[in-house]
């Protein structure tokens, strides 16, 4: 026996499966540095990152390190790398987003 599938289950179905995504970009380098179920965490956690950015500016200069920027895109879960992790909200300290 088959089951009848509406088209506003379709819906849902499609927007369980996006997440919001905090984006880390430096140079041509883009890295999906966290996900969020909302995008008012995402915009949230942005800001912090910003912040720590703002905050570790000198240091950047002075080492030579290129500033990261961060942005917030809906993404669908499938779309992530299955090694994907986390990146440390100071990673960028290091040099590089991984």
């Amino acid at each position: 026996m088959s089951e009848i599938v509406t088209l506003e289950q379709v819906r849902n179905a499609r927007r369980e499966d996006r997440i919001w995504a905090v984006i880390a970009t430096t140079g041509c380098l883009t890295r999906v540095a966290e996900i969020y179920p909302t995008q008012e965490a995402a915009l949230a956690d942005r800001t912090w990152r910003e912040q720590q950015v703002r905050a570790y500016a000198q240091f950047l200069r002075l080492s030579r390190q290129p500033v990261p920027s961060y942005s917030v895109a809906p993404i669908r879960r499938a779309d992530l790398p299955r090694s994907w992790r986390p990146l440390p909200a100071l990673g960028f300290l290091r040099g590089r987003l991984n």
